[in-house]
């Protein structure tokens, strides 16, 4: 099982330059560990994909049929408070913005804060390094 960042788990709903870099790492791994919100990111992201024209109606259909299949699958946490807590802290020592901090953290909560290399997926290069601070594996940054 790994974290699954947000930015990680769009392109396994929609096509982007790094879905098969994520496919590949699913396809070693499907256990899927998420933030109980991430749904919500996940299907903002493909929205504004649709407002922008990138998606098509078939598109935006298979896109809410995928991200329903992963996460009738995923492993979701839900502890709020203490996810609060700790995104308050990695606010205070990471230049994270607020939906990062609140990944992170609940990563944090799902090892009880014992990192020790669990692995943590993500595109997003600012919260890779933060992730990587905190003693996470970090697996799906692209190269710049």
């Amino acid at each position: 099982m790994r974290f699954w960042e947000s930015s990680a788990v769009v392109p396994l709903v929609v096509r982007e330059p790094a879905t098969d870099i994520v496919a590949k790492l699913y396809a070693t791994d499907a256990g899927l560990l998420v933030w109980c919100l991430t749904p919500v990111e996940v299907w903002s992201a493909v929205c504004r994909r649709r407002r922008d024209s990138i998606l098509g109606s078939p598109a935006l259909r298979e896109a809410r049929t995928r991200l329903d299949r992963l996460g009738a699958d995923w492993a979701e946490l839900d502890d709020v408070g203490a996810v609060r807590r700790r995104a308050r802290r990695l606010l205070e020592v990471h230049p994270l913005r607020t939906a990062d901090a609140l990944q992170l953290a609940t990563a944090l909560v799902a090892v009880a804060d014992r990192p020790d290399g669990f692995p943590f997926v993500t595109l997003d290069a600012r919260l890779a390094e933060a992730a990587e601070k905190e003693g996470f594996e970090i697996l799906g940054v692209l190269p710049p």
